[in-house]
This record gives structure tokens, C-alpha cells and sequence, in this order.
């Protein structure tokens, strides 16, 4: 059989999106091995080699897989899109129409071909609703819900695929080339691109195999979604992957699994004085009232109001800590102080200053007999019993965080101690030969290791209990054994380095392959932060939580507070975990980024308007941590465009707070 033209001149790095449509992986009930599967064959470099740069599972629904597929074109101008699933019979296979939705070209050939293909291996086939078509410069083809299915299907594609991308691309060099080829295999009476030879591919040549691919089975749904990868011998460098095995997902789809990920923690009992920043896990009800008796609001007399003005006898005095033994009468009076307990029938308090004294003994050390200057109403100056709280009401909601004031409330009903959610413990680690610890002497080659630093700092800022991991060497097993000390003290580790695509980067490998994690992402499509990973494991029959951020600095505190914290509030119990976010005016034209972008900003008031001006911090190099000196916020700019490759001056755009303002 000839070679293809594409097989000796593939497409370099062309960026695929693969979009898994399917109920139940949306929720969780099923794994999507159909789109890993893709994920993995767009790669191979004997096939379209491809770099899958977003990778997204939705539920079958019109709107949200429209949704995708015009921001997978429009914004993220993927070159191809792959969707799998959806393309039946059943009342909710909607992707074909959801796609015919986007596009603004059909391209029936391609989808002819897969149905012609798959025709040759069973007659379930015609029961496949395909759509494939182009918006802008992008190709969308729509496959079988199946592994295998849309394994065929794609193959059957496959060899046009690299002319039709090219085509849609404006290649004119590669476009020609084909041609050229193509001519010469017309006069050899070989001209494939279009030949029904090319329609069955090696993968169907038995035809006795029932194609599954249009009615997928049960155990295929529970399957989908492996995120596992074939693992290489990382002692052989010379062999490591030239590419990242880990598809490109979007920050809110990271954002995402984190949280789904991550679980609110049990519940302890903390003292009073200990709960500061704690979330309460249960309402407090108060057993008493407060105050719990009438109490005057001044220092002075109480008096009966019914008595007016005039000259009245001093009996005794009323000071705050003590209950007065003696009952107030008609024509006297007794002296009291600021939150003492109103006597038995006194029914008002006349301040000191509107009164005079008459007649004193004990060379003044008593009072025998004041002047009322001013005739007083019933209930003057008196706190009544419970006018701030009364015996029983709620005075602390579950989920509230614990501040000064509410710590006090709670002191103010005799509460010692309060139910509170449990804080995570985290352990922070930092990974590389070339780190050395402040204040010793740095050696060739070496730098010093600021990220734990930064790290503790943020997370003692927060009042969330740390460990110190210490750093760990750039071998497997100091790896290994580094991350499993941290294990056994922490729920939630983070690391610093290792997570790229160098010989000494580790640490994805270890986990999988070591401690039999699963890596939920491993890219994501953000600057900075494009490395960052997130993996979940069982340890020592504890779920624990991984974050492996990259390890220039700017980098690592970014992600950190875009992921880690989000995450370790909601295990304290937080109802609102995320970043608050506010809109912000920018202070200068702002080039905007092939990626989102989070650029660090500080936030300025000074013109008096509501809405602040976001002033840049410089240089937003992934290294220079002097970008988040002083910083307050992070800009949430939008990836650049055709048509839009800058912000205006003045122009709103999200901000996320990450420091006080």
C-alpha cells in the first residue's frame, strides 16, 4: 500500500479540542475513556500529531455543548474539534445539532466517509447522526460515543485530515506539496486522498467484529474517562515524551475539579479563646439574656419617676457586680454607676450631672440627701432585661466565620467553647538540586528556595495549620519519600517544581506511577501557571489532596491563590470559598495575551471614584516575584483575539482580590 502524503509531511503541533458529550460523565457516574483515548491517537506523530490543547466533558445539552464548541473556535481557535457521544437515536443525542447550530460550512464528506467506513463492519451504523463542519478556521467533526467507535471513525478521516486542516489554515506551502503528490499518484492510477481503499481502514479489516460504536454497552460508559497515560523510563531522558501527554483544560474547568474534589472536613470543639477564623459548624443559642437584669445605662441615681424634681434622701448605692439589697422608696433615692443592677423600685436613672448635692456627712465621704434638677420619665436610662438578647435566640448562625465580634457575642451568653469545622493541615515542599535554604552560602549553580517561604506566609496569613517538607532532591525515590513524609501529617500537600516538561521534572511520574494517584489535570490554559497539577490519592485510607504548582515564583503564589485557597476553604467549611471578585478600571492600554492572563495589579482609590484603577506591578515574568509586591489584586484579562489584541485605558474587567485593600 503507498504511503500517504500526510504520513510523510504530518501537521506540526496542530491544537485539538476534544469534547466528550455524555450525561453521565458530566455527573460523574461514568469515566470518559473515549475522549482520553482521542486525546492519546491526535498525538501520535505518525498520525495528525496534534497538541490537545482543551479537553472538556458536558452533559447532553444543546446549549452547553453550543456554548463550548463556539468558544473552543472563537476564543481559544482550536484548530480541530473532536466531540464523541451524542450522535444517536436516544431523545437526548443533540450534538449534531448542536454543532449544525455553530457552524457556518458543512462539510458532508468527511462525515460520508465515517459512515461508509463503519457501513463495511455493521448495519447499525446508518443508526449515527455525524455532523461535521467549519466555523471560521476551525474543523468540527462529530464522533461515536464509544471507544471504539470513535476510534474507527477517526481513522477513517484521518488521512484527509492533515490537507483539510492545512486547507482551512491557508498553508500554501503544505497545500501545494499535497497537490504535487497528489498528481503524481494520479499518474500511477493511485491517487488515494479520495480512493474507497482509503474509506476502509486497516483497523476494519475484520469484518466479522460487531462495531459497538453506535449503541455503546454499560461497561463502555463505566470506563470512559481514564486520565491514565503510558508511562516512560524517566532514567531513559534521551526517550522522554517531546510532549505534554496531558491535555490543555481552561481555568474554570481546573477551577472546577478542584472543588469537586475537594470535601469539607469534621467537625471538633475549640475553645473560645482558640477559634479565632474558625467557621462555625453549629448555631449558638443564647442561655441567658442580656443583660441579664435591668441595668442603668449612667452613672447617677435611681429614682421613681412618679417623685418629679426636688430634694430625695440617699439611701445606699447600686455598683456594677453586686445586686442591691435594698428596695428604692417614695422620697428617696439610691446612687448606681454605669451597668449596675437597677434596684427593686427604681423605675429611672437621673444622670450625676443633673442633679446637686444638698447635704453630705463623713466630711463628704457620704451622701445624705440630692437635688433632682430635672423631673425624670419611667424607663429613663434603664436597660431593660434581654433588650439585647432575650434567653434562647440565635445569636450565631452555622457557617459564619469567627471574628472578634463574634468571638465576644459568644463570651457574652457565657459560651467556652464552639463546634467548628476542622482546619486542612498543609504541607508545603519544594523540589530541586539547585535550591538552597536563606542564609546559607549558595554553591554553583544553586538559588535560594523563596517559594516555601512565600507559601508559609500565605497560608499562616489564613490561619491554616503547615508543615514543613522540607526539599526534596531530584530523584525518584528522595521524591518519593519527601512527598510521603508530608502524607502522613498533612490532608493537602503542595509542591514547588517538577511539574514541566524536563528530564528532573518527576513528580506527575511519581505520583501516578508510585503512589497510584490520579492526576485530574496536568496543564492548564492560563499564564502564569500553564504547568500546574492537581492530583487526588488514598493514603493510608485518607483521601488527600496534591498540588504540584510550577516553581518560578510569581507563578506558584498565583496558582496558589487561585486554586489552593479556594480549596482549603471549602474543606474548613466555607459557603463561599472562591476569590471575591470586583470590577476594576485599567489605568493604561493593556496588551492582552494568547492566554487568560492574571496580572498582578494594585488597586488605587485615589481618584475618588467607586470603582478603583488597577495599576501594573511591572514586568509579569513568571520568575519576577516582585510583581506581587504590594499587589492586591489579580486581573482576569481575556485571551487575545483577531480582532481584539488589546484592552483600552479605562476598560472594566474582573479583578480577584488576594490581599487586604
Amino acid at each position: 500500500m503507498a504511503s500517504s502524503p500526510h504520513e510523510e509531511d504530518p501537521i506540526i503541533k496542530v491544537k485539538v479540542g476534544i469534547l466528550t458529550v455524555s450525561d453521565r460523565c458530566a455527573k460523574g457516574e461514568a469515566e470518559d475513556r473515549s475522549g482520553t483515548n482521542l486525546s492519546q491517537l491526535v498525538t501520535k506523530e505518525r498520525g495528525l500529531n496534534g497538541d490537545v490543547t482543551v479537553k472538556a466533558i458536558v452533559a447532553d445539552d444543546e446549549d452547553k455543548i453550543k456554548e463550548k464548541l463556539t468558544e473552543w473556535c472563537d476564543t481559544l481557535r482550536v484548530s480541530l474539534i473532536l466531540t464523541t457521544g451524542g450522535t444517536g437515536f436516544a431523545p437526548r443525542d443533540v450534538t449534531p445539532e448542536a454543532t449544525k447550530a455553530v457552524i457556518q460550512k458543512e462539510c458532508p464528506g468527511l462525515a460520508t466517509a465515517m459512515l461508509i467506513g463503519s457501513l463495511k463492519i455493521t448495519s447499525m451504523a446508518m443508526l449515527s447522526r455525524p455532523v461535521c463542519g467549519i466555523r471560521g478556521k476551525t474543523l468540527i467533526v462529530n464522533l461515536p460515543g464509544s471507544l471504539k467507535g470513535s476510534q474507527e471513525c477517526y481513522e477513517i478521516i484521518l488521512p484527509a485530515l492533515p490537507h483539510a486542516l492545512n486547507l482551512l489554515q491557508d498553508d500554501k506551502k503544505k497545500i501545494d506539496a499535497t497537490h504535487r503528490e497528489i498528481q503524481k499518484l494520479r499518474h500511477g492510477h493511485r491517487h488515494r486522498h479520495h480512493s474507497n481503499e482509503d474509506l476502509q481502514h486497516r483497523h476494519h479489516g475484520n469484518r466479522n467484529n460487531h462495531h459497538r460504536h453506535h449503541h455503546s454497552s454499560e461497561e463502555d460508559n463505566k470506563l470512559r474517562g481514564s486520565c491514565d497515560h503510558e508511562h516512560h523510563d524517566v532514567e531513559k531522558v534521551a526517550r522522554r515524551p517531546r510532549h505534554s501527554p496531558y491535555p490543555m483544560v481552561t481555568f474554570e474547568e481546573a477551577l472546577n475539579s478542584v472543588m469537586d474534589s475537594t470535601v469539607r472536613l469534621g467537625t471538633e470543639k475549640v475553645a473560645l479563646d482558640d477559634a479565632l477564623g474558625y467557621i462555625l459548624a453549629s448555631d449558638v443559642h443564647a442561655e441567658v439574656a442580656v443583660p441579664p437584669f435591668p441595668a442603668s445605662i449612667k452613672d447617677g441615681y435611681a429614682v421613681i419617676a412618679n417623685d418629679g424634681d426636688g430634694v430625695r434622701q440617699v439611701i445606699s448605692q447600686s455598683t456594677a457586680g453586686s445586686l442591691p439589697s435594698t428596695e428604692v422608696t417614695a422620697g428617696h433615692v439610691m446612687r448606681v454607676t454605669t451597668g449596675a443592677p437597677v434596684p427593686t423600685g427604681a423605675d429611672a436613672v437621673v444622670q450625676v450631672e443633673d442633679t446637686e448635692l444638698i447635704k453630705d456627712a463623713d466630711e463628704g465621704r457620704t451622701e445624705l440627701e440630692v437635688r433632682i434638677l430635672k423631673a425624670p420619665k419611667a424607663g429613663q436610662d434603664i436597660r431593660p432585661t434581654g433588650i439585647d438578647i432575650k434567653t434562647g435566640d440565635l445569636i450565631l448562625n452555622q457557617g459564619i466565620k469567627l471574628g472578634p465580634a463574634e468571638l465576644g457575642l459568644a463570651a457574652s451568653v457565657g459560651v467556652k467553647d464552639v463546634l467548628v469545622y476542622s482546619k486542612p493541615t498543609v504541607a508545603v515542599m519544594s523540589t530541586g538540586d539547585e535550591l538552597a535554604e536563606p542564609g546559607e552560602p549558595l554553591q554553583g549553580g544553586q538559588i535560594y528556595d523563596s517559594n516555601r517561604t512565600s507559601l508559609f506566609a500565605m497560608l499562616k496569613q489564613h490561619q491554616f495549620p503547615t508543615v514543613d517538607g522540607g526539599v526534596a532532591k531530584d530523584s525518584l525515590d528522595a521524591l518519593e519519600n519527601t512527598v510521603k513524609a508530608a502524607l502522613d501529617k498533612a490532608d493537602v500537600v503542595i509542591t514547588t517544581g517538577g511539574v514541566s516538561m524536563g528530564e528532573k521534572d518527576l513528580l506527575k511520574h511519581m505520583l501516578q506511577v508510585k503512589l497510584k494517584g490520579e492526576i485530574l489535570f496536568g496543564r492548564v490554559f492560563l499564564k502564569p501557571g500553564k504547568p500546574t497539577t492537581f492530583a487526588t490519592l488514598t493514603y493510608n485510607d485518607k483521601k488527600k489532596l496534591f498540588f504540584a504548582l510550577p516553581g518560578n515564583p510569581a507563578s506558584c503564589m498565583v496558582c496558589c491563590n487561585l486554586f489552593v485557597l479556594p480549596s482549603l476553604r471549602k474543606m474548613m467549611g466555607y459557603e463561599s470559598p472562591n476569590l471575591t471578585t470586583i470590577k476594576v478600571k485599567l489605568s493604561s492600554d493593556t496588551v492582552l495575551d494568547v492566554r487568560p492572563e492574571f496580572h498582578r495589579v494594585i488597586l488605587d482609590w485615589s481618584s475618588h471614584d467607586a470603582t478603583p484603577s488597577a495599576v501594573s506591578t511591572g514586568s509579569q515574568r513568571s520568575s519576577r516575584l516582585l510583581s506581587l509586591k504590594t499587589a492586591n489584586a489579580l486581573l482576569a484579562l481575556p485571551p487575545r483575539t483577531e480582532k481584539i489584541h488589546r484592552l483600552k485605558k479605562g476598560s472594566l474587567v474582573d479583578a480577584y482580590i488576594i490581599a487586604e485593600l
